[in-house]
């Protein structure tokens, strides 16, 4: 392909997942709101949490994906061959998470104050779908077919909001809002993603059949899933650690209304999602330009800029979009909110960037941050001194992140002008 062709095809793909995503990410925030009108801010405190565990475990999703895509995109080869390697591997992970989430569930409703372990123990349910899903989703970006790509993040969002008020409506406690939007609403992308493959392997280009993968083959898969759902982990651990800390510093009026608060900030922490579907397969390529990640920045920064500065002038219409008057109480603090999302998303672009070029070194950071926040909760005994604290970290995450990408984009600029003949070995190594 041309660069033209790829830049064309890049604004269309830009296009379709930009819509998909934001009608996933309107679904979502819908159904959270809905959840924190109808269960109040007791009720909602515990079922936040245990979105935020969702967002945790999620994570070997994201890692199945993100090895999915790049494998694919690196070394576009015999499509049956990719995709048997990395959804058998998916099956084994969400097999194996399901099975932890179970073992561990008991604790977690103990530690979580909920009303049931039972609710805990739905979170095997999505731990599994989300595993499969992710790599269906790895498969599709890499190849850049965003119609289904964009299918499968459509039809998460509307079973979420569909099904979850429908079981909200019949009870309006934590479990039933688990039960339906969270363990049920996970099925649906998943049967969308394997009807995406499926007609797409008998609508496309004729291919070899897949070869049975080895052992060895699945070791290296799986060895990079593991690293890159280590760095997802990292990011997702730190994205959520403060709703989980408020749940246990707070007490439980000033817990929901924090958690109402993070609405705002993932909000904009997704907002901007479709700028890493799109340019991670871009970034994974070699010779790729090492500026895309910059212009990604100003993207997500631009994005997020604009919700904080809105927040900020119309802090009643803001509180809105939260729950209502029952969190006015947060109104005063929804701008820092959208900004601890707006620097969260771009956190995660340049997480993203460093997965794609196979730099692991900042994912330190990452447990540097959350051990500072966890560590600093201890000291702070209101919702406004732990968002200052969360504000404070997450800016010198940023400022770092930023640094040492610079310092890695330098390096591996010198390295290939250097030495040309290492450009295949990433592909040998697949």
């Amino acid at each position: 392909m041309t660069d033209r062709s790829r830049r064309r095809d890049a604004l269309r793909g830009g296009l379709v997942i930009a819509v998909a995503t934001g009608l996933m990410n309107a679904a979502t925030y819908g159904f959270t709101l809905i959840g924190a009108r109808r269960l109040g801010p007791t009720g909602y405190g515990a079922f936040a949490a245990m979105l935020g565990l969702v967002i945790v475990v999620n994570v070997v999703s994201l890692g199945l994906q993100a090895t999915g895509a790049r494998r694919v995109a690196a070394a576009p080869g015999d499509r049956g061959v990719i995709e048997a390697r990395v959804m058998a591997v998916s099956v084994r992970c969400g097999i194996a998470l399901a099975v932890v989430c179970l073992a561990a569930s008991p604790l977690v409703a103990r530690v979580l104050s909920l009303d049931s372990w039972l609710t805990a123990a739905l979170l095997a349910v999505p731990a599994f779908c989300f595993s499969v899903m992710g790599g269906q989703a790895g498969i599709l970006q890499g190849e850049g077919r965003w119609l289904p790509l964009a299918a499968v993040f459509v039809s998460l969002g509307v079973a979420r909001i569909v099904i979850g008020s429908v079981a909200i409506s019949v009870s309006a406690t934590p479990f039933s809002a688990t039960l339906g939007g969270i363990a049920v609403a996970a099925v649906v992308p998943l049967a969308v993603g394997a009807v995406a493959l499926r007609r797409t392997a008998v609508a496309g280009t004729p291919t070899t059949p897949a070869t049975p993968a080895t052992g060895r083959t699945h070791s290296r898969v799986l060895r990079e899933v593991v690293l890159s759902a280590h760095a997802l982990f990292a990011f997702f651990a730190l994205s959520t650690v403060d709703v989980v800390v408020a749940r246990v510093v707070l007490d439980e009026h000033e817990a929901g209304l924090y958690a109402a608060g993070l609405i705002l900030s993932k909000a904009v922490l997704f907002l901007p999602q479709f700028v890493i579907v799109i340019a991670f397969p871009a970034m994974a390529r070699h010779g790729a330009d090492h500026r895309l990640h910059l212009w990604g920045l100003g993207v997500v920064l631009a994005v997020g800029g604009v919700v904080s500065l809105v927040a900020a002038a119309l802090p009643g219409v803001a509180v809105v979009f939260v729950g209502g008057r029952a969190y006015a109480e947060v109104a005063g603090s929804l701008w820092a909110f959208a900004a601890v999302g707006t620097v969260l998303a771009a956190v995660q672009l340049l997480v993203y960037s460093a997965l794609a070029r196979r730099h692991q070194r900042s994912i330190g950071l990452l447990w540097v941050a959350l051990v500072a926040i966890s560590a600093g909760s201890l000291l702070v005994h209101t919702g406004t001194g732990l968002l200052t604290l969360v504000c404070v970290v997450d800016l010198a995450l940023l400022t770092a992140l930023v640094v040492i990408t610079r310092r890695d984009d330098v390096t591996q600029r010198d390295r290939f002008d250097g030495l040309d003949t290492r450009a295949a070995e990433p592909v040998a190594q697949l």
